[in-house]
């Protein structure tokens, strides 16, 4: 495997079988553990309306995280390419997801919501700009089908 090419892998293993497996839509658990080796497991279900656990986390809140936290990792590297000192960053990120009759469904949209300090105030302007460049360097940003937006806020620290 060269430079150019990585590979990931991890468990998700289904923990909901209440005793009679899937005999019954509501007759199992959605709950599972997503396992990847040397880390705390993530433990994951299905969004509530989807008969989950609101304590765990599922995956609609997982692809979200992994946009924003895709998002913010490239606009840090960006920074740094281009002499921009980045002190503090928060994203407040949004998803909007629709279903179809079918009860099939996809994300419409991502909505990134990074609220950026700088630590010279000449870069406020240009650190809003680089956020296209983020995007375009951000590697799940490029594998989804549908649009990431941004609104970013950056202010001076």
């Amino acid at each position: 495997m060269g430079l150019s090419e990585h590979h990931y892998a991890l468990t998700v293993q289904w923990t909901g079988n209440l005793g009679d497996g899937t005999t019954s839509y509501r007759g199992y658990s959605r709950e599972h553990d997503i396992v990847i080796p040397g880390l705390p497991v993530l433990k994951g279900s299905a969004d509530p309306t989807f008969h989950g656990d609101r304590e765990r986390y599922n995956p609609e809140q997982l692809l979200l995280a992994a946009l924003a936290q895709c998002h913010m990792l490239s606009f840090l590297h960006v920074a740094v390419r281009h002499g921009v000192v980045v002190t503090d960053y928060r994203d407040d990120a949004t998803g909007q997801l629709r279903l179809n009759g079918d009860g099939s469904g996809q994300f419409e949209s991502v909505t990134l919501n990074p609220r950026v300090t700088v630590a010279d105030p000449a870069h406020v302007a240009f650190a809003e700009q680089m956020h296209r460049e983020a995007n375009q360097v951000c590697f799940i940003a490029r594998s989804v089908n549908f649009p990431v937006r941004h609104s970013p806020v950056t202010v001076a620290g």
